[in-house]
C-alpha cells in the first residue's frame, strides 16, 4: 500500500466521519424525545434508507453498474444489517431516552470495536503501540464524555438505552468491515449504493406503511432528510473508500474525533456551548490517532552493516 494512498485514505476517513458526526443530533431532531416525540424511529430507520436507495438506484443505473458477484452477496447483507438496519434503528430508540453527549459515552467506542472487528474479519494485524493508542484514544473519549455529562447534571447509569448503543456499536462495526472488505472490488460507491438497493424492498415498503399521520415539526423532516442522504449515502463514499484505501484498522481510529464533532454540531443545531475542555480532549485525541497511524506501520527492515 502506497503512502499517498493511505494518507488520502486517512483523510476520506475524517471527512466521512465529519458527515457521520452530525448523525446524533439530527436523528435526535427526527426522533424528538419521549415527552415531544416526532418520527417514530422505525419511520426514520426505513425512510433513511428507503432515500439512500432510491438515490442509489439512480447512481448505479446511471453508471451501469455490473451486479456483484455471488460470494459478494454475503458482505454486502451483513453490511446491510449492521448499517442500514441495526445501527440507525438502535440509535434511534436510544436517542428517544437519553441526549447525543449521553449516547457519546457508548459511540466513542466505535474506533475500538472497529479496529477488533478489522482484525478478526480482515486478518488485519498492528504492532502492540497502535492497541495502546487505541485503547488510550477511547479512555479519552469516555473520560470526556462522561466528565462532560456529570457536568450538565446527567449523571452515567447503565440502562436500557446504554445497551441499545452497545448493539449500534457492534453492528456499526461489523457492517463497516463488511462494506470494506468488498470495495476494493466493487469500488466505494457501488458498495453503500447496493447495500441500500438490496435493502430497498423492505425499506421503501415500510417506509410508506409507517408515513406519519400526525404532524411533525419541519426540524425533524430536516434530521430525515440529512440521516437519508448524507449519513445514510454520501458519507459512506468518503468512509468505505477511506477503508479500503488507508486501511481500515488505522482509518478507523479517526472515529475517535466523531464525538468532538458531534459536539461542534450540536451548537448551532441544539444550542450546547463550547467550552476550553472540549478543545483540550480534541487536541489530545488527535495525537493518539496520529500516533496509532504511525504505529500501525510495519517496522522497517533492519538494514545490514555497510549497506548503502
Amino acid at each position: 500500500m502506497k503512502l499517498k494512498d493511505e494518507t488520502l485514505g486517512m483523510w476520506l476517513g475524517v471527512l466521512g466521519v465529519a458527515f457521520f458526526a452530525v448523525t446524533l443530533p439530527m436523528t435526535r431532531l427526527a426522533t424528538g424525545t419521549q415527552a415531544a416525540p416526532q418520527l417514530s424511529p422505525w419511520f426514520v430507520t426505513l425512510g433513511r434508507a428507503a432515500l439512500a436507495g432510491v438515490l442509489s438506484m439512480i447512481f448505479l443505473l446511471a453508471t451501469r453498474a455490473p451486479m456483484p458477484k455471488r460470494h459478494q452477496w454475503k458482505p454486502l447483507g451483513m453490511a446491510v444489517l449492521g448499517n442500514a438496519i441495526g445501527y440507525p434503528l438502535l440509535i434511534g430508540y436510544a436517542l428517544r431516552m437519553v441526549n447525543a453527549s449521553h449516547a457519546a459515552v457508548i459511540t466513542a467506542l466505535l474506533p475500538l470495536v472497529t479496529a477488533a472487528c478489522a482484525a478478526w474479519v480482515l486478518h488485519q494485524r498492528a504492532r502492540l503501540g497502535f492497541w495502546l493508542c487505541a485503547m488510550a484514544g477511547s479512555v479519552l473519549v469516555i473520560a470526556f464524555s462522561l466528565l462532560r455529562a456529570n457536568s450538565h447534571g446527567g449523571g452515567f447509569g447503565f440502562a436500557w438505552a446504554d445497551a441499545l448503543l452497545v448493539a449500534a456499536v457492534f453492528a456499526a462495526s461489523l457492517g463497516y468491515i463488511y462494506g470494506a472488505q468488498i470495495t476494493p472490488a466493487l469500488g466505494a460507491e457501488r458498495v453503500i449504493c447496493w447495500i441500500c438497493v438490496m435493502a430497498l424492498p423492505v425499506t421503501l415498503p415500510g417506509a410508506l406503511l409507517l408515513w406519519p399521520t400526525q404532524p411533525v415539526a419541519p426540524s425533524a423532516w430536516i434530521g430525515l432528510v440529512y440521516v437519508g442522504v448524507f449519513s445514510m449515502w454520501i458519507a459512506f463514499f468518503a468512509w468505505f473508500r477511506g477503508l479500503a484505501m488507508g486501511g481500515a484498522l488505522r482509518v478507523s481510529q479517526t472515529q475517535l474525533l466523531q464525538p468532538f464533532l458531534t459536539i461542534l454540531a450540536a451548537v448551532p443545531l441544539l444550542g450546547e456551548q463550547l467550552d476550553i475542555v472540549t478543545l483540550g480532549f480534541a487536541g489530545a485525541v488527535v495525537a493518539t490517532v496520529i500516533a496509532g497511524k504511525k504505529l500501525s506501520q510495519p517496522r522497517a527492515p533492519a538494514r545490514l552493516a555497510g549497506a548503502s
